[in-house]
């Protein structure tokens, strides 16, 4: 595979940066994974990217990460999607920006950014999965709040943590005791025939995937709302399903506390279905919506 490291394509077995770089010393950077869909006119490309860059120029702008070209990382995505045809239907790209080279502590240096883009053939997941409740909450006042930032040792360890009680994911509390996300998903419930995310303001993330999916419900007809979700109300709810770029719509079958022991099960799941098959048909239409 060729992968593009600051300016071009390189052989994925040649591709490197320093060991001085910020991003790996302190994780001083943020990223953006997108699935690859092939389209009949362009080949492969990135789903979705042109909203992918601008949270990327988000992210980049709340981290103080200077010197992204929104354009030059548009362009490497389609390059390396391009170069790795095998992508093509079932594969993701990652880029990665960081501040750059700098010293073995928080101070940056004034040099320019890194930008990676790499790619990969994606995983199969379940046809659906479980989830369990981390002990330890999300900061919704972090600065990082709503960045997708590089800094993810914290999801790292509630991950695991969820697999240990036979989980796939990790659900998220925040600090006010409400829903916030998944570790690398956002969270959506059905109540009485609505769906329902976390607004927001909860401190999860604007996903991608999330947007989409109340913009297409609602100019469908299905009814959506961005609301506060208490953990004690995941109890109440109908259907449970997540979002990510790579997942879609996944159906959740069982959510757990932080102990491991079932707090919501559910079999039945006509609304998830449908919002599936809604965003399973936009999503054909346009890869860049």
């Amino acid at each position: 595979m060729k992968f593009w490291v600051d300016g071009g394509l390189v052989d994925a077995g040649s591709a490197a940066v320093t060991v001085l770089d910020h991003g790996f010393t302190v994780g001083d950077g943020v990223f953006e994974t997108l699935k690859v869909v092939s389209d009949p006119a362009e080949g492969p490309v990135p789903f979705a990217l042109d909203r992918h860059v601008a949270r990327l120029q988000r992210s980049a702008e709340g981290m103080g990460i200077d010197g992204l070209d929104p354009m030059q990382a548009r362009a490497a995505m389609l390059a390396v999607c391009a170069a790795n045809p095998e992508l093509a239907g079932g594969g993701r790209v990652r880029l990665t920006l960081t501040s750059g080279p700098g010293p073995l502590g928080s101070d940056r240096s004034p040099g320019g950014p890194t930008l990676v883009v790499v790619g990969s053939a994606a995983a199969g997941w379940p046809t659906s999965t479980a989830l369990a409740l981390s002990p330890w909450p999300r900061n919704e006042r972090s600065p990082l709040t709503g960045l997708k930032s590089t800094s993810y040792a914290e999801n790292v360890l509630a991950l695991a943590r969820a697999k240990s009680h036979g989980a796939g994911e990790a659900l998220l509390a925040n600090l006010a005791g409400d829903v916030c996300e998944g570790t690398g998903s956002n969270t959506f419930f059905v109540f009485d025939g609505t769906v329902t995310t976390p607004p927001l303001s909860s401190g999860c993330l604007a996903g991608i995937t999330r947007e989409l999916v109340l913009e297409w419900c609602a100019a469908a007809g299905v009814a959506t709302e961005e609301r506060r979700v208490g953990i004690d109300e995941i109890t109440l709810a109908d259907e449970v399903f997540i979002t990510s770029s790579t997942r879609d719509v996944h159906p959740v079958h069982t959510t757990y506390d932080d102990a491991g022991t079932p707090l919501w099960t559910g079999n039945e799941r006509p609304m998830t279905t449908q919002v599936a098959t809604i965003f399973a048909a936009r999503e054909k239409e346009q890869w860049n919506p």
